[in-house]
């Protein structure tokens, strides 16, 4: 049954960033400024991400999806959280769950390791779809962060 859910979690992840081209017909006219933040520490061939997704509005969001792509692969066969699934080995898709708003949802917490032992690496954070709504203030949900290999977290 877990297998299954999978599968079900990538097909909705998948026809969310297709749907996310168009506008969907629950969201027509709706307005919601996503923003995530967090941070991203490196240390031996571990990524650790922590991450909030948030909804300043105006309208409520029914879901999202946060994509994180790193410049380096990672290595294979790692659980992930039910609400995330891999794209490839450098990239990460994760739904955010409902987003009120003026409010917040749950943290999203990946422990990863890399294939290799690099020094650094770049992290970027994005929204892939948003459930047709748009987002006056882009900016404060695409970040690109640096992170070397010193097990500091780095903020974005």
């Amino acid at each position: 049954m877990r297998g299954m859910s999978k599968v079900v979690l990538g097909v909705v992840l998948a026809g969310s960033v297709v749907a996310g081209a168009g506008v969907s017909a629950g969201a027509v006219g709706a307005e919601a400024d996503l923003a995530h933040h967090g941070h991203v520490s490196l240390w031996d061939g571990r990524v650790g991400v922590w991450l909030v997704s948030e909804n300043h509005g105006p309208s409520d969001l029914p879901q999202a999806t946060v994509r994180l792509a790193f410049s380096e692969p990672m290595a294979g066969g790692h659980e992930l959280p039910e609400a995330c699934l891999w794209s490839s080995d450098r990239v990460v898709s994760c739904r955010t769950g409902e987003l009120r708003a003026a409010g917040s949802v749950g943290e999203l917490a990946l422990d990863l390791r890399t294939a290799g032992l690099p020094d650094e690496l770049t992290v970027e954070i994005t929204t892939a779809w948003r459930d047709g709504a748009a987002d006056r203030n882009p900016g404060n949900d695409r970040h690109r962060v640096l992170v070397l290999a010193t097990g500091d977290p780095y903020v974005f």
